[in-house]
């Protein structure tokens, strides 16, 4: 059974739920109706009959002389309308000896229906009601008997019971056949009403396949009130949804960016690879022969596996930094303006010609002291990388302006130069992993890989700083490191 409501839908089994309570209901009701209603119909009989045997007792018998005298000595068209206006009741007495002295029926009434004298004999002279069988066995009867105030004997008032049961047959069956009818009814209205109410969920099954087929941006509608089971399932659907299409979306971002991260990185390693080995084909050929080749190929295998381990550094670097449980900080009180005039000088040394000016953030006034809390080795790559950045972007003699001091109660080192800048779209990407604004720049270090930025950005944020850049075309370029300021006192 269980195994068969299985296979029905939600539908199918809340109908037949209902349909049954409904049917229990109904059966229970009809059985409280008709029980009360064969009760009263009893208790009716049994009040008329206990009113009869209270008469009849006080009424003398007389009994027949000979015994082949008639019992029943009234005119039928007497007694008929007298007992059918209380009922039609059938009354008797009895001697001392249990025998019928006298007894009194309507003529509608057939002998052979009535109770036996046996059973007369039987029945409780008490007042207390009992049932009778027909002397035909199909009949009943209830019966009430009372002993007589004169000679010794019984008075017995009985009543066929033919019109009581009918009644409450009729009762029964018309309860059936209303019950009937009103299961049918409500059978078909809890269908169409269980299918109303089951249309969010449908739709929930609807949406919950087109997702499955790969269509994320499909939610549920959300048709019932928010305060219903069914408002709050569906927002809590689109909740979930919303935070599967996310999830799913940053998964697809992951992975482009990590197929273009393994696509850079074997373009940048394919160069220095082919340089080595060229020069070891050319050598083992022969082609180097004099010594002043053996040291040109030599240098140049040299500087190619500098170039190499110098991005693999680069790489295991950016690769701690993506997990910071594993980044280990030095940290240290320091002020950034050491950092500030040591860069200078590096600018002065890489570039004679370029005018380098140390001020305070954004060019106001002299610098200022700037604290911080940090691992000195970590915060100089960082500015190398900035440094770095600018002579590489911009050309020979371009002024360089470095700012350090605070603002905003945060420690800020800046390095603008005033070159030819970059487009949003530049600026957008310039931190990204590989990324060069100059595709068609010749590539020598590290740095040119197009990771100085992305591990400078990464090193602040690794300290709960930021690298941030403020540029427009033809208007130079700022780059500006913040950090939390490291509180005196």
């Amino acid at each position: 059974m269980r195994r068969l409501l299985r296979l029905l839908s939600l539908r199918v089994r809340l109908l037949l739920l209902t349909a049954t309570l409904l049917l229990a209901g109904l059966a229970l009701v009809t059985t409280v109706v008709t029980g009360q209603l064969e009760r009263y119909q009893l208790d009716r009989v049994d009040t008329q009959l206990r009113s009869f045997t209270a008469l009849l007792a006080q009424m003398p018998a007389t009994a027949p002389t000979a015994p082949s005298a008639p019992v029943v000595t009234a005119s039928p068209a007497m007694i008929d309308p007298a007992l059918d206006l209380i009922g039609a009741p059938y009354l008797v007495y009895l001697d001392g000896g249990g025998a019928v002295v006298r007894d009194v029926h309507t003529s509608g009434l057939d002998r052979a229906t009535l109770p036996a004298p046996g059973a007369l004999r039987g029945v409780p002279a008490d007042g207390a009601p009992v049932y009778l069988p027909g002397a035909d066995g199909t009949s009943r009867w209830r019966a009430v008997a009372r002993p007589t105030t004169g000679p010794d004997g019984t008075a017995i008032a009985a009543a066929p019971l033919a019109a009581a049961d009918a009644t409450v047959a009729r009762v029964r069956g018309t309860s059936v056949i209303s019950g009937g009818v009103l299961l049918v009814l409500l059978t078909a209205a809890g269908w169409y009403a269980l299918g109303r109410g089951l249309r969010p969920l449908r739709r929930i099954e609807h949406t919950a396949a087109a997702i499955a087929s790969g269509d994320l941006s499909r939610r549920v509608p959300v048709d019932a009130a928010p305060g219903t089971e069914i408002g709050h399932l569906a927002t809590s659907l689109n909740t979930m949804l919303g935070q599967l299409e996310r999830a799913f979306a940053a998964r697809a971002a992951s992975e482009a960016r990590m197929r273009t991260f393994v696509s850079d990185v074997s373009h940048e390693l394919r160069t220095p690879l082919f340089v080595i080995k060229g020069s070891a084909q050319l050598y083992r050929m022969g082609a180097v022969t004099g010594h002043g080749d053996a040291d040109e190929a030599m240098r140049r295998i040299e500087n190619e596996a500098t170039r190499l381990t110098a991005l693999a550094e680069n790489l295991l670097l950016l690769a701690r930094l993506d997990d910071v449980s594993e980044t280990h900080l030095d940290r240290a009180p320091m002020d950034l303006r050491t950092l500030a005039t040591d860069a200078r000088h590096d600018l002065r040394a890489l570039d004679p010609s370029r005018p380098v000016e140390l001020t305070g953030p954004g060019g106001d006034g002299p610098p200022g002291p700037a604290p911080v809390h940090a691992d000195e080795d970590r915060l100089r790559q960082i500015v190398a990388n900035l440094v770095g950045n600018a002579v590489a972007h911009t050309p020979a003699g371009t002024p360089v302006r470095i700012g350090v001091g605070t603002a905003d109660g945060r420690a800020v080192l800046e390095v603008a130069d005033e070159g030819p800048g970059m487009t949003a779209g530049q600026a957008d990407h310039v931190f990204d992993r590989f990324y060069r604004t100059d595709r068609s720049r010749a590539r020598s270090g590290g740095a040119s890989a197009g990771l100085g930025l992305a591990i400078a950005r990464s090193l602040a944020r690794a300290h709960d700083g930021d690298v941030e850049l403020e540029t427009a075309l033809g208007e130079g370029a700022r780059f500006r490191l913040t950090l939390p300021q490291l509180r005196q006192g």
